[in-house]
């Protein structure tokens, strides 16, 4: 039978193949009903055709589409239908032009700009899917999907498993590919979320370094086999994406972040915007809203124009105009009220200082050693709700401080800001915005044990609670240095 006059259900036109592997092939598709492109992945049965593992395969499909309804992700592939055809499951899918990410590593390792672009959207993926119980467990270069114009999509949950589901996996198979697998699953447990996250760590990996963080071996069971021991080469090439790779590839589940906190980092990781990209746009976060203007926007018309203004819209103009005179009219008597309302001033007595800013765009001033006289009594206010940055610096020793630093976290982030040096944030690519994200996932964050083990260095295990109830630990080195009496936060690791 000719591809061209093939169909399926009367309704889809196969083309062409354009990819597939040992689950099945998968065709470039018309469907003649909604006029549109799809990608339709034709399930292979067992070439013995025994009647349970062709049912088992069977329900594997079932399955793959189930698991992909529970996923509608803009950095995932959509599987529209299932459909069961000449005896065999096919799925239908959306079709997006693109090489994987496998194919396009032929021609040399990836920047390690571009890895990390890829790396946010596939990420956004994942991290949807675990939000939903689903682990993919076969996260490789081959099932990441990269357009011309950069957007990136993770495809084939074939082997994914929902949290709960019936395990379909036959008994002593194990899924996944094994330069990619995670020790703990190369060495037969359970994959759960962690194990994406080392499978998409060694993804980015082979992107930026041209192989998988095992290395190289001459056949599968081999290769499962370093994967078993958990040991990689250090990155090489990885640059500033090098922390958070290692951090992926911990051989301890445990250490490892989530993928919430992987699209986090990555994000932050992201190199500028050049002017005109389109494709960043799409998975960064907005961080605010448009401004709102006070008053009308004034309406420039230019020369040689105004005739082509039509008398409704001349009347429309004319309305605003007036609307606009009305709004200046009422702001001004307004600020006559308050003026009048406000109480006379002592001009000869002195000013009383002001707190702090909490702008995120000044420095905290350094705190007096005494408080001034004219500062007022706190017999009578109550006390504060929360630490402030004047705890930071008053702080006499760089431990003190970077205790009062994470005592702000994360009710006055804006605050905690303050206490980062330029070059600490430059390092880490840290923005105010992304700064908010981040904190804005925890609900509370501690620091212990905390010592100085040098001028400005300080060592201290920092736990931090997520809004979803989960607690993690980190004890790291800090280096702070006095800016302006103020001790500051100037590098990390």
């Amino acid at each position: 039978m000719l591809v061209e006059s093939r169909r399926i259900r009367d309704r889809y036109r196969l083309l062409e193949p354009i990819g597939g592997g040992a689950m099945g092939t998968v065709w470039r598709a018309q469907d003649e009903k909604l006029d549109r492109t799809v990608a339709i992945k034709e399930l292979l049965l067992p070439h013995d055709h025994d009647e349970q593992r062709t049912e088992e395969a069977k329900n594997r499909a079932m399955r793959e589409a189930r698991i992909a309804a529970r996923l509608q992700h803009s950095h995932a592939i959509t599987v529209f239908a299932v459909l069961e055809e000449e005896d065999r499951p096919w799925l239908v899918m959306e079709y997006l032009p693109s090489k994987s990410l496998a194919a396009t590593l032929f021609d040399g390792p990836a920047t390690v700009d571009d890895a990390i672009r890829v790396g946010v959207q596939i990420s956004s993926a994942l991290a949807g899917a675990h939000r939903v119980g689903v682990v993919h467990r076969d996260v490789k270069p081959a099932n990441i999907l990269v357009a011309e114009d950069g957007t990136a999509k993770i495809t084939d949950f074939g082997i994914s498993r929902a949290i709960g589901d019936v395990k379909l996996t036959a008994t002593g198979e194990i899924a996944g590919t094994p330069a990619y697998l995670a020790p703990e699953v190369a060495r037969g447990e359970d994959a759960d979320f962690a194990a994406d996250v080392f499978s998409l760590g060694a993804t980015l990996y082979a992107a930026v370094e041209g192989q998988a963080p095992y290395g190289t071996a001459d056949n599968p069971i081999a290769l499962l086999y370093k994967a078993s021991s958990g040991e990689t080469i250090p990155p090489e090439k990885a640059g500033r994406l090098t922390p958070l790779l290692v951090r992926m590839l911990d051989g301890e589940p445990a250490e490892r972040p989530s993928m919430d906190e992987v699209e986090r980092e990555l994000r932050a990781l992201l190199p500028d915007a050049e002017p005109g990209e389109s494709v960043l746009a799409a998975t960064l976060p907005e961080t605010e809203p448009a401004p709102v203007p006070s008053a009308p926007a004034a309406v420039t018309v230019p020369a040689g124009e105004v005739t082509a203004v039509s008398p409704g819209a001349r009347k429309g103009l004319i309305a605003v105009g007036a609307g606009a005179a009305l709004l200046c009219v009422a702001v001004v008597v307004a600020i006559l009220l308050v003026v009048r309302q406000k109480p006379p001033q002592d001009t000869a007595a002195p000013p009383v200082q002001s707190a702090p800013s909490t702008s995120a765009s000044e420095t905290p001033p350094a705190a007096p050693s005494t408080p001034p006289s004219t500062t007022p009594s706190s017999a009578t206010s109550a006390p504060p709700t929360s630490p402030t940055i004047s705890t930071v610096a008053s702080s006499k020793t760089a431990a003190e401080a970077l205790g009062a630093y994470y005592s702000l976290l994360p009710g006055n982030i804006n605050q905690a800001w303050n206490l980062l040096t330029d070059r600490f944030k430059a390092s880490k690519h840290q923005t105010i915005e992304t700064y908010q994200n981040f904190w804005g996932t925890y609900s509370k964050v501690s620091a212990s044990i905390v010592s100085e083990n040098g001028p400005g260095r300080v060592t201290a295990k920092v736990t931090y609670v997520s809004k979803s109830g989960g607690t993690k630990t980190d004890t790291n080195t800090f280096t702070l240095v006095q800016d302006g009496g103020v001790w500051k936060i100037d590098a990390q690791g």
